[in-house]
């Protein structure tokens, strides 16, 4: 049987990515996206958050730690994925995470002194071929 791993979100940075270099020398990237959904009941506005998980390696790591900012508006895509490590205490930890293979940055740069993106109006987009990274020995 066939089976699909894909996971497709629009939301707001939560803090400013954090980029590190692993042991192989590659690049990895860590931040939080805030998803919000908002709806109406009974006539009450109502709005959830959820905050997701994301991790980019190698050159789109790069990228986000360069271009991503906390508050910026963003899409991304790519496969749910949970590990686990053992923490200094000896404990099992487990972490759900999207690793991203492709990210838009929405909105456009014009008129707020930040670095142009893309063309005007038209957000860029960046892609990655996913491979298989060696995350097992980043514990967060």
């Amino acid at each position: 049987m066939a089976a699909l791993n894909q996971c497709n979100f629009i939301g707001n940075l939560g803090k400013d990515p954090e980029m590190r270099i692993m042991t192989n020398g590659k690049a990895v990237t860590n931040f939080s996206l805030a998803v919000t959904e908002k709806w109406t009941s009974n006539g009450e506005k109502k709005e959830r958050t959820e905050w997701v998980k994301v991790t980019a390696y190698d050159k789109l790591a790069e990228v986000c730690a360069k271009y991503l900012t906390k508050g910026k508006p963003v899409f991304i895509s790519g496969k749910m994925q949970t590990r686990s490590w053992e923490d200094k205490d000896g404990n099992t930890r487990y972490t759900t995470e999207i690793i991203v293979n492709n990210m838009v940055m929405l909105g456009t740069s014009q008129g707020s002194g930040d670095q142009d993106y893309g063309q005007p109006g038209k957000p860029a987009d960046y892609q990655t071929q996913g491979g298989d990274p060696e995350y097992d020995s980043i514990p967060f």
